[in-house]
């Protein structure tokens, strides 16, 4: 870049910033970090900025490492998604573990009700029993709201209402209705049975798909090494297919075409077994 490239740059942002100064003032729509959701299932605590550290240093890592191979922009992109895919496989796990521990908790109401118990009672009690803090959070923040003076009915359905977990929200709001009925302490234990017995009944059949899935699942994975590994023999051992993927067409169109592929592959297997496990 010339000098008369980088005063002609940096003049236009001096006019830039002036011209939108005035406004500077205006409130500007904000947007939740993508990663957002992912990050506090997956167990993380720090702030946002830190974790966009944490990518662009994996993103430059890779790019270094990479540099060699003639696929820098290639790498970078890679480095940038590895973290965001790393941590929203380990958000699914939480999530699956959250899930068994919903089962487990209003097992534990269901128990404290049926002894004559007040379902705020039952539900500190069942909270106390759990330490996985995914399925916790939708019941703490109900009884804080309750502790905090709003009806326990509305509480239970405005944490149904922020809650993703679909099972959770059917919990909750399967609470609230028995506590806008009235309904005493015993026949609200019932209902809770009701609602635990189809919870587990979703565990059992979840846990019957992955079983007859997991071989479709590892077979997706070896076909996706299997690949790459095959191209990499034979660039070795036919000398022409590997100028060719050294060439520019190669570096530029090929690989990137095959990369993104196999990725999308892999991507829409996952997304066709969570769909029917959802």
């Amino acid at each position: 870049m010339s000098i008369a490239v980088a005063g002609a740059l940096a003049m236009a942002l001096a006019v830039t910033c002036a011209l939108v100064g005035p406004y500077a003032r205006l409130r500007v729509p904000g947007s939740r970090h993508p990663d957002a959701r992912a990050l506090v299932a997956g167990g993380w605590r720090r702030p946002l900025w830190q974790w966009e550290g944490v990518r662009a240093g994996c993103a430059l890592v890779v790019l270094l490492l990479a540099s060699a191979v003639g696929l820098p922009a290639l790498a970078a992109a890679a480095g940038l998604l590895a973290p965001s895919v790393l941590i929203r496989l380990r958000a699914d796990a939480a999530a699956r573990r959250a899930r068994i521990a919903t089962t487990r908790l209003l097992r534990a109401a269901e128990a404290v009700l049926r002894s004559g118990g007040a379902l705020p009672e039952a539900l500190r009690r069942a909270l106390e029993a759990s330490d996985d803090q995914l399925a916790r959070r939708p019941f703490a923040e109900a009884l804080r709201a309750f502790d905090l003076g709003a009806p326990l009915d509305e509480a239970l359905r405005s944490a149904a209402a922020t809650t993703r977990d679909r099972r959770a929200r059917m919990a909750l709001e399967t609470l609230a209705i028995g506590v806008a009925l009235r309904l005493p302490g015993a026949r609200a234990g019932l209902l809770v049975a009701a609602v635990t017995d189809r919870l587990a009944f979703e565990e059992r059949l979840d846990e019957e798909i992955r079983a007859r899935t997991s071989g479709l699942r590892s077979q997706v994975l070896l076909l996706a090494a299997l690949v790459p590994g095959i191209a990499a023999y034979l660039a070795v051992t036919v000398p022409s297919l590997g100028v060719t993927l050294s060439a520019p067409l190669g570096r530029t169109v090929l690989v990137p075409a095959a990369i993104a592929l196999e990725l999308l592959g892999i991507v829409a297997s996952r997304r066709a077994v969570e769909s029917v496990l959802r």
